[in-house]
């Protein structure tokens, strides 16, 4: 159903109201897929700090088993120890080179032999580990050393900058990690850093060695919280924009219902943009018109033509089809008497009517009217009982229809067969007319079942002197087959869809 607001503020904010809720399940669902985003990222990077710390203290346990297996031969002559210090370097894994130190002096390599160099053992963090950016070895490459001491003899294995590398690229692919030894630190490239390290990321998490002087830093790289929601949670972002959307949809069908329907179909009646649709009724006999049906539909100025069953319903529930029906008569009157000269004396015009109709005694003064609109005796009016509601007899009823009576207005049953109230109406009213159902007469020829109610609706008509009007004739062989049984009044797309005034005067001209 077309929806338009007279008012532009209560327009604004019905546009406005959709947007707002959708947005709500939205945003709080963004924050909270961001929240887990950053959450299971700590978490990551707590787990990763932990396993660079066990991966990192054990190739320093193989580097410190190697210092402490050769420490007791410093002080021995380098040709008799050297060669212990290359099964060392070749037993273990991740040693570089062992040395020998006696005094401040390195005199005992297993890479070159024989050297003397001095050592400062405050170059050591508490006087165990030295991340160097390289030595003469290797310049261009880190190097971390690691000394075992006891006295004056003491003992260094070093491990080459490309295993810490390496370890740092392994763990830190979604994760930015470095090891930091004093003020001393390396990063996955393998470059070896002095001073304080790079600026902190989003949830760093720094965690210390419990067995060696070192510590690993790691966080999250800029826009990781953005790829894991990209990568991990699409499914959950695309969900929520789902539910959004039918938030965003329920609450303007919300508020499309009750208060701005009922103010759209009175905008609609005020413009009297309510008008009549014709159907002829012919005779069986020959197909002459004997009257039309008068059907409500919508001319909605900005949807368009608009079908009843959209509107309809919701008129009669919040107490608008009888305005609309006073709009109906009156502007049928208006268009009938633009062609009344080719009308036939006697032209019968049906209107539907509802209980709220039979309730209001105003029906009578606009039937009045609608008939006082013609000469005398040119147009009958015919009011169609609809069972959309239960018409519940009673004397102002009776009275009501006594005084319609007494203006030459006949009553009709419409869809007679289908309701519950059929039956009990032909007892409880004075009718002239029954209008068969279309679904009845659909069978014909098909339906064996259907065919036999429907000749005994066609039989109960004529024991109680009724006139049968049989809707929805489509074929020529329910038109043979209602014409045998003496049914007077035919209707249906077989002789004229409905149609507006000017295809309904053309169609007058033509017979």
């Amino acid at each position: 159903m077309p929806l338009t607001l007279a008012a532009s503020k209560r327009k604004f904010s019905r546009l406005l109201l959709p947007w707002l809720a959708a947005a709500i399940p939205l945003a709080s669902g963004a924050v909270m897929l961001t929240w887990e985003a950053g959450r299971s990222l700590h978490l990551a990077a707590a787990r990763t700090s932990q396993l660079a710390v066990e991966q990192f203290e054990l190739i320093l346990d193989n580097v410190a088993a190697a210092a402490d297996a050769v420490l007791p031969l410093s002080g021995q002559p380098c040709a008799q120890v050297q060669p212990a210090l290359l099964d060392q370097v070749t037993r273990r894994p991740f040693v570089r080179s062992v040395n020998l130190i006696q005094g401040d002096t390195l005199y005992c390599s297993s890479l070159s032999g024989a050297v003397s160099e001095n050592v400062n053992p405050l170059d050591y963090v508490d006087g165990q580990l030295w991340l160097l950016p390289g030595n003469s070895v290797t310049p261009d490459r880190g190097l971390l050393i690691y000394r075992a001491a006891r006295g004056e003899a003491s003992a260094l294995s070093t491990v080459d900058g490309y295993h810490l590398a390496n370890a740092l690229r392994m763990m830190g692919s979604t994760h930015s990690i470095t090891l930091h030894v004093g003020r001393s630190w390396i990063e996955a490239s393998g470059e070896v850093h002095q001073g304080a390290p790079l600026p902190a990321t989003g949830a760093q998490t720094r965690l210390q060695s419990a067995r060696y002087p070192f510590s690993v830093i790691s966080g999250i790289p800029q826009g990781a919280r953005w790829t894991l929601i990209r990568e991990q949670y699409a499914g959950m972002f695309g969900l929520l924009l789902l539910i959004s959307a039918v938030v965003g949809l329920l609450c303007r069908w919300v508020m499309s219902r009750s208060g701005s329907r009922y103010q759209e179909l009175q905008r609609a009646l005020d413009a009297e943009e309510f008008v009549p649709f014709f159907q002829p009724v012919v005779f069986s006999e020959d197909g002459r018109w004997a009257g039309v049906e008068v059907l409500m539909r919508w001319q909605h100025p900005r949807e368009g033509l608009v079908r009843p069953d959209l509107f309809i319903p919701y008129a009669e529930d919040c107490g608008l089809i009888v305005p609309m029906t006073r709009l109906l008569l009156k502007r049928t009157a208006q268009q009938l008497g633009s062609c009344l000269d080719q009308l036939p004396h006697g032209f019968h015009v049906g209107i539907n009517i509802t209980a709220q109709h039979c309730l209001d005694s105003a029906l009578f003064d606009d039937c009045k009217a609608f008939l006082d609109a013609f000469p005398k005796d040119r147009i009958a009016l015919t009011l169609e009982l609809t069972e959309r509601e239960l018409i519940q007899p009673c004397a102002q009823i009776h009275t009501l229809f006594e005084r319609l009576r007494g203006l030459g207005v006949s009553i009709a049953i419409d869809d007679f067969g289908t309701g519950q109230s059929s039956l009990s109406y032909l007892q409880q009213f004075q009718v002239d007319f029954l209008k068969i159902d279309q679904s009845f007469v659909a069978m014909i020829g098909v339906n064996t079942l259907s065919r036999h109610v429907l000749d005994s609706i066609i039989e109960l008509s004529a024991k109680l002197e009724l006139q049968v009007v049989a809707e929805g004739v489509e074929t020529d062989e329910q038109r043979a087959y209602l014409a045998a049984r003496h049914v007077k009044y035919l209707q249906g797309y077989l002789f004229a869809k409905p149609m507006p005034l000017a295809d309904f005067a053309h169609a007058l001209r033509r017979l």
